[in-house]
């Protein structure tokens, strides 16, 4: 990754907005940037701050903890310790660059610790000001190398599927399931999940977060299995829906009807076509079929170093989805008392159509 010219690309839009830096807190805005890898423990927590002056050297700011790390990850920034806290390091530092304002990204900023900077920045001179979505803008189109990371995230996602289907005959309840997909995902390379892995099964299946619990899978039941992985910084997303043993008449119908609205959906997935189009393409099967009030949600969203990042492939998104985008397609109907089925593909938008990165099958078995 060529990460210095993305930093110079942040810089030429810090300049263009009159902005004297931006303090970089989210991890993959963070990652996006510069590479660095350090993982944070929530947003309370972090292992690093990047300090981007809109002309100049980058500072990565973080604790003796990550030092080591921070040189070896970022050789070609300043890494600087706060010590006695990050706020008083910017006291000090911000001053000596000649630097009068600071933006920070107020979507990833708790709001004490926003107003407790700005007040001892104002000590100092130095206006705080909120900004989002700058950085965002730039990760939501990907380049070849990023979607080649994320085609690679996505094929060992399926490996690990492929392994947990194979030997699910050896899993007792969900539980067991969601531990040895997320033990696969390590033993083969992941740096972890990229989300908590869902499995629910039967009635459970009507619940699209479902947390597994200790519920047995049942002879001729369903299972839903939505999982996805991190490998080196990028995600990948796959829902699938089986059946232990002989699927029900009406099981087939929904779930073909699930796949028919996927298809619909990807169909519809090309540069220059608004989101909430896609949206409404495949939207349309399942409300053609007297199901539209079962399926809530939205049809997909961008997957890249966040698993959920812009766009949202929504009816309520308006905007253009445009070549280099990557989002998912996942279509699903939730019965109560029944469970439910839902069918997920990530896809990379191109100018006459999109390209499909999962190659897995096994909704063919039903």
């Amino acid at each position: 990754m060529d990460y210095q010219q993305r930093i110079a690309g942040l810089q030429a839009r810090l300049r263009r907005k009159k902005l004297d830096c931006l303090l970089v807190s989210c991890p993959e805005n963070r990652r996006y940037l510069s590479g660095y890898r350090g993982g944070d423990h929530g947003i309370a927590e972090t292992s690093g701050l990047l300090l981007v002056p809109a002309r100049g050297q980058l500072r990565l700011l973080t604790d003796f903890r990550y030092k080591l790390q921070a040189e070896g990850d970022v050789p070609w920034a300043e890494v600087l310790l706060y010590d006695k806290g990050v706020i008083r390091l910017l006291g000090d530092l911000l001053p000596k660059l000649g630097l009068k304002s600071l933006a920070f990204e107020s979507h990833y900023t708790l709001h004490a610790g926003a107003e407790k900077m700005a007040a001892a920045l104002q000590k100092k001179g130095i206006r705080s000001l909120p900004l989002t979505n700058l950085i965002e803008d730039l990760r939501v189109i990907k380049d070849e190398e990023e979607i080649d990371l994320i085609r690679k995230a996505v094929q060992l996602n399926e490996q690990v599927f492929t392994e947990i289907y194979g030997s699910l005959a050896a899993c007792r309840s969900e539980i067991d399931v969601a531990l040895a997909i997320e033990s696969a995902m390590r033993r083969k390379g992941a740096e972890g999940p990229s989300f908590s892995t869902i499995v629910a099964s039967g009635e459970n299946g009507a619940l699209p977060h479902a947390v597994p619990g200790p519920r047995e899978l049942q002879r001729d039941g369903s299972l839903t299995i939505d999982m996805g992985l991190v490998l080196d910084g990028y995600c990948s997303d796959m829902t699938r829906n089986i059946v232990f043993g002989t699927a029900s008449k009406r099981y087939l119908e929904l779930h073909r009807l699930v796949r028919r609205a996927q298809l619909a959906g990807m169909a519809a997935i090309k540069d220059g076509v608004r989101a909430c189009d896609v949206d409404r393409a495949a939207r349309r099967i399942i409300d053609d079929a007297g199901y539209g009030g079962y399926f809530g949600h939205s049809l997909g969203h961008g997957v890249g170093l966040a698993v959920h990042e812009e766009p949202r492939v929504s009816s309520r998104n308006r905007k253009k989805l445009r070549s280099g985008m990557v989002v998912t397609v996942e279509p699903g109907i939730y019965l109560p008392g029944w469970g439910g089925i839902r069918l997920e593909n990530m896809v990379v938008v191109r100018p006459d159509g999109c390209e499909n990165l999962n190659s897995d099958t096994t909704w063919l078995d039903i």
